[in-house]
């Protein structure tokens, strides 16, 4: 599984990178993508969402957060 760090990138950059990231796997595939609090662990899984992705997942661990993506087309 693929694990990308967007911890320090601001809304709404962060999810124009984790779309991004999404456009260079396969459906069905799982992507792990880490996220700040606040704005972007609001925004990034429901915009995901939005876009049709399942959310297999979000937790937080050390002050930040680790949100599952599983790819749909």
């Amino acid at each position: 599984m693929q694990t990308i760090d967007l911890r320090g990138v601001c809304c709404p950059t962060n999810f124009v990178k984790a779309k991004l990231a999404l456009e260079m796997i396969d459906a069905g595939e799982v992507v792990e993508f880490l996220l700040d609090d606040g704005e972007p662990v609001k925004n990034v899984p429901k915009s995901l969402k939005a876009e049709g992705h399942k959310l297999l997942g979000l937790k937080e661990t050390d002050g930040y957060y680790t949100l599952t993506i599983e790819k749909v087309e």
